[in-house]
C-alpha cells in the first residue's frame, strides 16, 4: 500500500464545516412538485432518445429556476435548502414506473421469441403478448394492476431502505475509521457552486465556470438533441447531425480489424467527463481498449471469437463476442478487482486503528452534535425489517425458489459486500462488487435443489451493495445539512415520484411504440440488452441452456490472473491505482465509442488546463461538468415540451 498523488488531490477538495443546518421548508415541497411533473419527463424522454436522461442537469435547472425566484421574491437560498433540492431531483430522476416501459418491450421482443422464453417471463411483471393493454399501449388496464402494485411496494420499502445498512456503514467508515472518501467533493461542489449563485454578494469562480459550461451545454444540445426532435415531429425522419447513439465503423474497419466493433460517440458530455474522472482511470479505460483491438483479430483467426462475421454492426459483434469469450473474461476480471478491494480493505483495516475497541464503540454510538444523525440502532432495524420484506416478497411470488438462498442474499452476503465496497469508496472512491454472484446462486438453485423458471431474475431478492450510499451521506456532511431534512425530503418524494412516473411513462408511451424511430437509442440497443439479459436467464431453464455454452471457466481464470497480475505489476511499480480500474474497464468489451472522447478530455484537464490553473483545476471540472449537464437538460427539456406539444396536437380529432 502506498499514498496515491491523485487521490490525494481528491481528497483535499473540501473539507466538512462545523455547523450543519435544516434544509426543508415550503420551498422543498414546491420543488418536489416541480421536479416530478416538469423534470422527470423530460429525463424520461431523453433516456430513450439518447440513453443519457437529464440525470443531473434536472437538479441544476430546478435550483437556478427556485434561485432566481427566491431573488425576485427579495429572499435566497440557502446552501442547505439547494442540497435538499438537489437530493430530492436526483430521487426523482430514479423514475422508477419507466422500468415497466422496458418490461412491455421484453415480453414482445423478438430475443425473448429467439430464445424461446416468452412463456417463462411472468405475468407479474408484465402482461403476456397478445394483451390488449400492450395493443392499446395503456398501463391503465387491468391487466397492470399487479405488476403497478408491485413496483410501488417496492419502491416504498427500497425508499426506507435508504436509511438502514448504508447509514450504519456510513457512521463506521466516516466516524470511527476516518476514512477520506476521495470522489465525495466532486459530488458537492457542483452543488456549492449554485448556492454562491444565489447570492450576488458572494459570487465567485464557481459560477463563471458553471455559467460557461451551461453555454457549451446549451449550444451543443440544440444540434445533438433538440434539432432531431424538432425534425422529427415535421418531417417523417429526424434531422441528425451528430449520429445517434454514435457513427459505426465496424463494417468499415471489418477487413483488418475483424471482430472488432469500431466508431465514435460524438456526445461533447464525454469530453468533460474525461476532465473530471481520474486521469489514470480514463487512460487505463483507452489501454484496455487498445488491447482489445489487438487480441479480438488474433482471437478470431484462432476461432474463439469464432460467431463473428462480416457484416455485422456494433450491436451484434459485442453480443457475439460476449457469447463467445468475452462473458467469461469478464467474469474473471470482475472476480481479481473483487479480489483487489478485499485485499485492500484487510491491509488497511489491520494497519489502521490504535485506538482501543472501546472507544471505537464510543465514537459510533455518539455521533457529531448538530447533524441530525439518528441512533445507529433504528438503521439497523431498518436494514432487518426491510431485508425480512425483500425475502417474504420473493418467496411468495417464486414459491419453487430455496428460501435458504435468499436469507444467505439479505444477512450474510449484503452486509459483507457492502463493508467492502463501502470502505473501498472511504479509500480510493472505487466501487467493488463480486461478478456473478447472485447468478451463479440461481444457477445452484436450479440444479441441486431443483428450481425451474425465469421468475426469480425478477424478484426482490435482498441482493444489495450498500457500499455507494455511503459517499453519499459524506456528500451531505460536506454541503453542511442536516440528515434530518435528508429523512424529510424522502417522505415527501415518495408520492410525488410514483404518481408522476406512472403518468408519464404512460404519455410517452402513447406517443409512439416503445422502441421505435422516435426513440432512437432504445430502438438501436434494447435488442442488445434483451438478448444478453435473457440469455443469462435461460440458464435457469431445463435442457442446454445457451449460457452454459457460453460459459467457460478457463476464460474466467484467465481474466482473473491477468486481472491480479496486472494489478500487481502496477502496483510494484508505483504506479497509479487508478490504472488497474480503467484498463480492467477497457477490456470488459462493452461498446467502446465513447473513450475516444474521454481520453481527448483527460488529455486536454491535464496538459493543458493543470499547467493553466494548477490544482484548482480539480475543483473546475466538475463545476464545468455540471454546467454543461445544466446545458443540455435544459435543451432536453424544449425537446421534449415541444415533441409532446406536437404530437399531442397532432393526435387531436379535427
Amino acid at each position: 500500500m502506498y499514498e496515491d498523488k491523485e487521490l490525494k488531490e481528491y481528497r483535499d477538495l473540501l473539507q466538512p464545516p462545523e455547523k450543519f443546518e435544516e434544509g426543508f421548508g415550503w420551498k422543498s415541497i414546491i420543488g418536489a412538485i416541480f421536479i416530478g411533473f416538469l423534470m422527470m419527463p423530460g429525463s424520461m424522454y431523453l433516456g430513450l432518445v439518447i440513453g443519457t436522461g437529464v440525470g443531473p442537469a434536472a437538479r441544476w435547472v430546478t435550483i437556478i429556476i427556485f434561485a432566481e425566484i427566491a431573488k425576485r421574491s427579495y429572499t435566497r437560498l440557502r446552501q442547505q435548502e439547494i442540497f435538499v433540492l438537489y437530493y430530492m431531483a436526483g430521487a426523482a430522476m430514479a423514475s422508477p414506473f419507466s422500468g415497466l416501459l422496458w418490461n412491455q418491450y421484453l415480453v414482445q421482443s423478438e430475443a425473448a421469441r429467439m430464445l424461446g422464453l416468452t412463456q417463462f417471463i411472468p405475468a407479474w411483471i408484465a402482461p403476456p403478448p397478445g394483451s390488449e393493454s400492450l395493443v392499446d399501449r395503456t398501463f391503465f388496464h387491468r391487466d397492470w394492476m399487479v405488476p403497478i402494485l408491485l413496483m410501488m411496494g417496492f419502491e416504498i420499502i427500497s425508499a426506507v431502505d435508504h436509511f438502514g445498512l448504508g447509514y450504519a456503514l456510513y457512521r463506521l467508515t466516516s466516524d470511527v475509521e476516518k476514512l477520506p472518501f476521495p470522489m465525495a467533493p466532486v459530488g458537492a461542489l457542483g452543488n456549492m457552486a449554485l448556492a454562491e449563485s444565489a447570492d450576488r454578494a458572494e459570487t465567485s469562480w464557481k459560477w463563471r465556470v458553471f455559467s460557461i459550461g451551461a453555454m457549451i451545454g446549451l449550444a451543443f444540445g440544440a444540434l445533438y438533441v433538440l434539432l432531431p426532435a424538432a425534425s422529427g415531429v415535421i418531417l417523417s425522419e429526424p434531422i441528425h447531425l451528430f449520429p445517434i447513439p454514435w457513427i459505426d465503423l465496424t463494417p468499415v474497419t471489418e477487413d483488418f480489424l475483424p471482430a472488432v466493433a469500431t466508431g465514435i460517440q460524438l456526445d461533447l458530455g464525454l469530453l468533460f467527463i474525461g476532465m473530471v474522472l481520474p486521469f489514470w482511470a480514463v487512460i487505463g479505460g483507452g489501454i484496455g481498449f487498445l488491447i482489445t483491438l489487438i487480441a479480438n483479430p488474433i482471437l478470431y483467426e484462432h476461432g474463439i471469437l469464432h460467431r463473428w462475421h462480416k457484416g455485422m454492426g456494433t450491436v451484434d459483434t459485442v453480443f457475439a463476442n460476449n457469447f463467445d469469450f468475452y462473458m467469461s473474461f469478464g467474469i474473471g476480471l470482475g472476480l481479481a478487482i473483487a479480489a483487489i478491494g478485499i485485499f485492500h480493505v484487510f491491509f488497511s483495516f489491520r494497519q489502521k486503528f490504535q485506538e482501543s475497541l472501546k472507544e471505537r464503540f464510543k465514537i459510533l454510538f455518539t455521533p457529531p452534535p448538530g447533524r441530525g444523525d439518528f441512533s445507529i440502532w433504528i438503521a439497523i432495524g431498518i436494514y432487518i425489517v426491510s431485508t425480512t420484506a425483500y425475502i417474504l416478497f420473493s418467496a411468495w411470488l417464486v414459491p419453487g425458489f430455496p428460501w435458504i438462498f435468499l436469507v444467505a442474499y439479505g444477512f450474510i452476503y449484503t452486509p459483507i459486500i457492502s463493508y467492502v465496497s463501502a470502505r473501498m469508496e472511504g479509500i480510493a472512491g472505487q466501487f467493488v462488487s463480486l461478478p456473478m454472484v447472485r447468478e451463479a446462486s440461481f444457477i445452484a438453485a436450479s440444479k441441486f435443489f431443483g428450481y425451474t423458471g425465469i421468475g426469480i431474475w425478477y424478484a426482490p431478492i435482498p441482493f444489495h451493495n450498500y457500499g455507494k450510499a455511503t459517499q453519499r451521506w459524506r456528500e451531505i456532511e460536506l454541503t453542511g445539512t442536516s440528515f434530518r431534512s435528508i429523512v424529510k425530503a424522502e417522505i415527501l418524494v415518495i408520492p410525488v415520484v410514483l404518481i408522476a412516473s406512472l403518468l408519464f411513462s404512460q404519455y410517452i408511451w402513447r406517443l409512439a411504440p416503445i422502441p421505435s424511430t422516435q426513440y432512437p437509442y432504445a430502438q438501436e440497443l434494447w435488442h442488445l440488452q434483451a438478448l444478453n439479459t435473457l440469455l443469462l436467464q435461460s440458464a435457469t431453464l431445463e435442457g442446454n441452456s445457451p449460457f452454459f455454452q457460453a460459459l467457460n471457466v478457463d476464460y474466467m481464470a484467465l481474466g482473473m490472473g491477468l486481472g491480479v497480475l496486472t494489478y500487481w505489476a502496477l502496483a510494484s511499480l508505483k504506479l497509479p491505482v487508478m490504472l488497474v480500474y480503467g484498463v480492467t474497464r477497457g477490456l470488459g468489451q462493452s461498446t467502446p465509442h465513447g473513450i475516444f472522447l474521454e481520453i481527448i478530455g483527460a488529455l486536454l484537464g491535464r496538459y493543458y488546463f493543470m499547467k493553466k490553473y494548477g490544482v484548482a483545476w480539480r475543483q473546475y471540472a466538475p463545476v464545468l461538468l455540471a454546467g454543461f449537464s445544466c446545458g443540455m437538460g435544459l435543451m432536453g427539456m424544449l425537446a421534449m415540451g415541444f415533441t409532446l406539444i406536437m404530437r399531442s396536437l397532432g393526435s387531436l380529432a379535427y
